[in-house]
């Protein structure tokens, strides 16, 4: 049974990489930001997130995302997984065997929400700039921790900037069979 987690700064490609990663090793797939999501109901991607951390206040903010990592944690403990969240380094500890954090330049980010989004850089720099700071405002005070921190604590840290989407997950699976954590995948695939 394997576990992977991906987190990282918004704009990375967490989500696009544990996607792409769980379907080249047959593994199953959960998104705690496409869950959460999904209880935003308008505007794009960006607008879905910001309309996320500023609809729901105090308690009823912390019980939400109490309760999507409680769920996450509940993903982890079946395996065959990649899980993508902002704070799965943290919340998911204990439950994964390998942990990847993404992370590259804001302009970067910037144009991959503008894209994304059928915006322009102005209007997504300041969408991003806005989403990253109710996010890790948000995060502290919910669980007294900056969620840009989980650099430190992952196995791997990848810059996304100059790589493409193969790249990265290329480069998750060669660290995954450095750690020994792909095995078992080799050993069933055969």
């Amino acid at each position: 049974m394997v576990v992977i987690v991906i987190s990282g700064m918004p704009g990375c490609g967490s989500s696009t990489t544990a996607k792409l990663l769980a379907e080249k090793l047959g593994l199953a797939h959960y998104s705690v930001g496409d869950y959460n999501k999904s209880h935003a109901s308008i505007g794009n991607e960006t607008q879905k997130s910001i309309t996320m951390w500023t609809g729901l206040k105090g308690k009823l903010l912390r019980k939400f995302h109490v309760d999507s990592d409680k769920i996450a944690r509940q993903v982890a403990k079946g395996g065959n997984v990649v899980i993508d969240g902002k704070i799965a380094i943290r919340m998911i500890k204990g439950k994964y065997d390998l942990s990847v954090w993404l992370k590259t330049d804001e302009k970067i980010r910037a144009e991959r929400y503008a894209e994304r989004d059928s915006a322009t850089i102005k209007i997504s720099t300041e969408n991003l700039l806005k989403k990253e700071k109710l996010e890790r405002k948000n995060f502290r005070r919910i669980y007294g921790f900056d969620y840009f921190d989980q650099e430190k604590e992952a196995d791997l840290v990848i810059d996304t900037g100059s790589k493409t989407p193969e790249e990265i997950v290329e480069e998750i699976i060669v660290k995954g069979k450095e750690k020994g954590v792909l095995k078992t995948l080799e050993n069933t695939s055969h």
